[in-house]
């Protein structure tokens, strides 16, 4: 089920009465839309009419000014107006002055006078008599009309231009699958700094063997799937009941400047019985067999010589496959990251066993973040280390969508460090769910280690505050948090942070702060 939206600064109050689900709902008005949308006039004083062409699906979103989400948001509504995949329908905003929060009239107007969008379309509705026929409780929303000018569907909430483009083709169209996904690494810039590689192990159940290997220094990516069977894209069911022949598989993509195919099957060794056929843990059957899988043949020795080395362990011969890559096919979602979407779930693999050195391999020298001797990447290097949306969170001061960062849901152990520069910024422990749909703390680690700037945008007083060192754009912070913890709440785009965690931070340099993360 999708999050509560409700928007940052808005009284507390009103935000318990604005959550609304991202849904599709029926909703009935007491006169048609469209005519009481066209006896209304624009910003500008022209007949809202314009807008309104017959035979055309209608969007329209209604806004706030307190809503800073929908302030973001402006430019792009914008564009859509002018852009030629949107004239097949009508599209215009709707302001709402003295309902939900909103400024009276005189000062809406005012307000947005200074703002330069000459070419959004924004009808003024003085007291949102068409919001309140619509049940509009929460800003951003949507009303979508068809071709006749009835309502279809009501979306609350913030929706992109992949899901805008699809309502008008189909009021019924399952926008959930075309949310927009932020701050995924980029994988193509990190092939570029990488020398990356891959090979695919067969260990038992997938979810200990993805956590594990995730854990490890110079693994770029570990994903559960279903290799060597008999079809290509077996589903779990299939897997399982159906004798598709297919092994639980993680894909591991590695920095092979930093591990050798040799050192990524010592770390694969330590954790499974090589003994034991077609059972590990407390899992049986073929789909827990072990088996090694290549897609290079040059590697077929090296694994053959990994294997061989392995058996003087052992007097019962190993059953370890060494065989080519048939097919992988990526596990569903649910089993993606299992054991951080669910700490406490089945393991039978000693995850903790991540962090000891390779045999013959000293540890990692531990580090320490030091702001004195930090220095700033040039404009050019960042664009290089950051994903776009990390740049223009972090650069640009841009704001990511509510709701789109997985830090908004993460209360694990551990702390928050500045994606630039690596200095810590936050804390697991003063972290707090604020419903806001942006990661939430009461207070910085280190009162210095965020500074303060008074931001006037879209003609409103608000806080700004950016990473000391690095002069990262964070967010912003707003005086409703909790009041037992201050009484603030640093409202953080995740795409300024980096999560360290818990178990990770001695290795990382972050050791002596282990004590605000639990």
């Amino acid at each position: 089920m999708k999050k509560p939206y409700l928007f940052v600064g808005l009284p507390v109050a009103v935000l318990a009465a604005a959550a609304a689900f991202l849904l599709p709902q029926n909703s009935t008005a007491a006169a048609p839309v469209p005519q009481a949308l066209s006896a209304l006039k624009d910003v500008q004083g022209k007949p809202a009419s314009k807008y309104l062409l017959k035979n055309k699906p209608t969007l329209v979103k209604f806004w706030a000014s307190w809503c800073p989400l929908c302030l973001s948001e402006l430019g792009h509504t914008e564009k859509w107006a002018q852009d030629v995949r949107f004239q097949k329908a009508n599209l215009l905003t709707v302001a709402s002055p003295g309902f939900l929060g909103e400024k009276k009239d005189a000062d809406f107007r005012k307000w947005y006078a200074g703002l330069s969008y000459p070419k959004l379309p924004v009808v003024v509705d003085n007291g949102g008599a068409i919001a309140k026929s619509l049940n509009i409780s929460v800003y951003p929303s949507w009303a979508v009309l068809n071709p006749k000018g009835e309502v279809a569907r009501i979306v609350k909430g913030s929706i992109n231009e992949a899901q805008a483009l699809a309502l008008i083709d189909n009021p019924s169209a399952d926008i959930g699958r075309l949310k927009t996904v932020f701050h995924k690494p980029d994988k193509q810039k990190a092939s570029a700094k990488m020398n990356l590689k891959t090979i695919y192990l067969a260990g038992g159940c997938f979810w200990g063997l993805e956590a594990y290997f995730q854990r490890i220094d110079g693994v770029a990516d570990a994903v559960s799937g279903y290799a060597n069977g008999k079809t290509d894209k077996p589903s779990y069911e299939d897997v399982v009941y159906r004798n598709t022949g297919h092994a639980e598989t993680v894909r591991v993509t590695y920095d092979a400047d930093k591990l050798s195919l040799s050192d990524i099957l010592q770390y694969y060794f330590r954790v499974i019985d090589p003994t034991s056929l077609n059972k590990q843990g407390n899992d049986r059957g073929t789909q827990y067999r072990t088996g090694i899988y290549y897609t290079d043949p040059a590697e077929k020795a090296v694994i053959a010589a990994a294997l061989q080395k392995e058996q003087k362990k052992f007097s019962a011969p190993l059953v370890v496959e060494n065989l080519p890559l048939k097919q992988f096919a990526e596990a569903e979602e649910y089993h993606q990251d299992y054991l951080i979407k669910n700490p406490n779930g089945y393991c039978h693999i000693d995850v903790s066993k991540a962090d000891e050195p390779l045999e013959g391999k000293a540890a990692p020298v531990k580090k320490r973040f030091d702001p004195a001797t930090y220095k700033k990447p040039s404009d050019a290097e960042l664009r290089k280390i950051l994903t776009p949306e990390q740049y223009n969170v972090t650069q640009k001061a841009g704001t990511e969508y509510a709701f789109s960062h997985e830090y908004d849901h993460l209360f694990q152990p551990g702390i928050y460090v500045d994606i630039v520069s690596g200095e810590p910024l936050f804390a697991s422990a003063d972290k707090y769910n604020s419903h806001c749909g942006w990661p939430s703390f009461t207070k910085p680690i280190e009162a210095a280690a965020v500074t303060n700037h008074k931001d006037f945008s879209y003609n409103m007083e608000r806080i700004e505050v950016r990473s000391r060192a690095a002069d990262s754009h964070l967010g912003h912070v707003f005086p409703d948090g909790p009041r037992d913890k201050g009484g603030l709440r640093y409202c953080i785009n995740g795409a300024s942070l980096k999560f360290i965690p818990l178990e990770q931070m001695d290795d990382e340099g972050y050791g002596h702060l282990k004590h605000l993360a639990k």
